[in-house]
């Protein structure tokens, strides 16, 4: 695994982004992290593709970990055009592109707006977020309901703790990769790289996204992947009235879910996750 920075809009005054690469052959697989993540979160996923003989990319999303922090850009049409330029910069021929929660919804954006760019789609608990098919929600509410806590200060040491304690299944290795959502300081206190000013912007952009206007315009085949958690009944209830819109909805759709899982399926479920994409990707490939 390398890790290095890719410069793609030296034409506008410089963006780079943060990617760590793993050497392979095509179809390559681009990975996607979602809100407020980073993109050391696949990186147990990444090493199980590239151990199959796949180049892998994952990347830090602009705002978000090593990557450059613009103070706009982070509407749909902006970072999924980020994405086409660090596929061109890198020669990436049509990989398998695949998202986590809103990562899932930007890929998505991506495939429906850029269709011969791909070969194939996962949704990895995200994709089919549209948070106006929620009954009576508003923005107002959603705002402040999905404001994410002030962790600005928090001891490194109480990060892990209550990482381990609300993740106990989670690997040494993805309780320490999600760790890097956060910049440690030189006090040993923590911060999120993604500034909560440029949070919201992405929250409004999720709120304002159509997830269900974008399925018709997806020729690529899409591998959906649910985590399932009973504990919010209400919570499942949505996301299964979502998953089954976006199944039919689609042109090429499997859906796999995966019982008592977390959000992160990626990080919770790696070797999984892993084999389903390989299995499914051969799949298509052999049709």
């Amino acid at each position: 695994m390398q890790e290095q920075f890719v410069d793609i809009r030296p034409d506008e005054g410089g963006l780079r982004l943060h990617i760590r690469t793993w050497a392979g052959r095509e179809p390559a697989f681009l990975l996607v992290h979602g809100l407020s993540s980073n993109n050391r979160t696949w990186r147990q996923v990444a090493d199980l593709l590239a151990a199959a003989g796949h180049r892998v990319v994952a990347v830090d999303q602009r705002g978000h970990g090593r990557s450059d922090k613009p103070d706009s850009g982070y509407d749909f049409a902006t970072v999924t055009d980020d994405l086409v330029r660090l596929m061109q910069k890198l020669e990436l021929d049509r990989p398998v592109v695949a998202g986590q929660s809103w990562g899932g919804n930007v890929v998505l954006d991506l495939g429906a707006h850029h269709p011969d760019l791909m070969r194939g789609l996962v949704l990895v608990d995200g994709g089919y977020i549209e948070m106006q098919l929620r009954p009576e929600a508003t923005w107002e509410q959603i705002s402040v309901q999905l404001r994410p806590p002030d962790l600005v200060g928090t001891p490194y040491a109480q990060m892990l703790q209550r990482m381990q304690n609300f993740h106990p299944e989670w690997s040494e290795e993805g309780i320490l990769d999600t760790l890097e959502n956060f910049e440690r300081m030189t006090d040993d206190t923590v911060r999120p790289w993604l500034l909560l000013s440029r949070h919201m912007q992405i929250l409004r952009a999720l709120w304002e996204h159509r997830p269900s206007q974008l399925y018709p315009l997806v020729t690529a085949p899409v591998l959906i992947c649910v985590a399932e958690d009973d504990r919010n009944p209400e919570r499942m209830q949505m996301k299964r009235a979502q998953v089954e819109l976006a199944q039919s909805a689609l042109a090429h759709a499997a859906v796999h879910w995966f019982p008592a899982t977390d959000h992160d399926i990626h990080v919770h479920r790696p070797q999984t996750l892993a084999q389903l994409m390989l299995s499914y990707f051969e799949d298509v490939e052999r049709l």
